[in-house]
């Protein structure tokens, strides 16, 4: 079967080498196995999503190699979709309103048993009686829209990492501003555009089962998974602003043309290929068992250290 992979960025700004690193990764898995990357644009956030952003990155992504078709989906457009399947799971009995703060969610001590999610919701709106749902939404609180889950857990094979087991919560599918939640937009973005293999940053492993459960409740098929190591700083923390963002723009500015981009993510993925021009020189010798198991710690000359006040 042919492979159909997908790179989802999030049109927020500038993409940042470990962005473009992990779209190199997911182009080669999905080519090396005569199949495709999709391009989807989750733009979820509607403040900070930026037409110019979405622009920038496409073209970012073509100086490397990667052409994508111009059909692309927006989440942005769907949002009456997902809000038709969080309806359907209303009348199942399967969702429930929660008027729960952020703050409140972390202050919680109550949490299911094994890994779990950073924040996990610990059912404190689960079991509200009418009056209780009646006069918080008196007070002015607008609920979100929770999955009802038993705390289950999915064994994640992931070609990577390897098995891991991972315990879900009752998670968010719809916000309380009304915007559908990531967890819920992924899943059926990935299962109706046909998505086989996702390929992804290892910071996401850990929230894989939320995924595979709602797969499996809205009888969706679950893709083949690959979490591969974060790009970090000098300082050993994932990529941040802080460590001057690092984007093709940030080195074209210091001298590093796109070939010397491509050089240094082409050995940090284990290829032998000197001086790729496009990502399409890599794809013979690419092997995923050749991808290094630990994080990736970008070369001092690409960072800009920035210290707070």
């Amino acid at each position: 079967m042919n492979v159909i992979g997908r790179f989802a960025p999030s049109p927020t700004g500038l993409l940042h080498i470990g962005n473009l690193r992990t779209a190199l990764i997911a182009w080669l898995c999905a080519h090396q196995e005569d199949g495709k990357l999709l391009l989807r644009i989750e733009d979820l956030d509607r403040f900070n999503s930026k037409p110019e952003h979405e622009a920038r990155q496409i073209a970012d992504l073509a100086s490397l190699g990667m052409m994508f078709s111009s059909n692309l989906i927006r989440q942005s457009e769907r949002f009456d979709h997902y809000r038709a399947i969080v309806d359907n799971l209303r009348d199942q009995g399967l969702v429930y309103p929660c008027y729960c703060t952020r703050r409140e969610i972390l202050e919680a001590t109550q949490a299911p048993h094994g890994p779990t999610i950073e924040g996990a919701y610990a059912g404190t709106c689960r079991e509200l009686s009418t009056s209780d749902r009646a006069e918080r939404e008196q007070g002015g609180r607008p609920p979100a829209w929770r999955l009802r889950t038993n705390s289950e857990t999915y064994v994640v094979d992931d070609q990577v990492v390897g098995p891991t087991t991972t315990t879900i919560d009752d998670m968010v599918l719809l916000r309380n501003d009304g915007v559908p939640a990531y967890n819920l937009a992924v899943v059926v973005d990935d299962a109706e555009q046909g998505v086989t293999q996702v390929v992804r940053g290892d910071d996401l492993l850990i929230g894989t089962g939320r995924h595979i459960h709602l797969q499996q409740l809205l009888g969706y098929p679950s893709p083949q998974y690959v979490h591969v190591p974060l790009v970090v700083g000098q300082d050993g923390e994932r990529l941040a602003k802080r460590h001057g963002a690092v984007t093709l723009a940030d080195l074209q500015q210091r001298g590093l043309g796109v070939t010397e981009v491509l050089s240094e993510l082409a050995r940090s993925i284990g290829s032998q290929v000197e001086r790729p021009q496009s990502v399409r020189d890599l794809l013979k010798d690419f092997k995923l068992e050749r991808l290094p198991r630990s994080p990736w710690t970008i070369p001092s000359d690409w960072q800009t250290v920035h210290h707070d006040n």
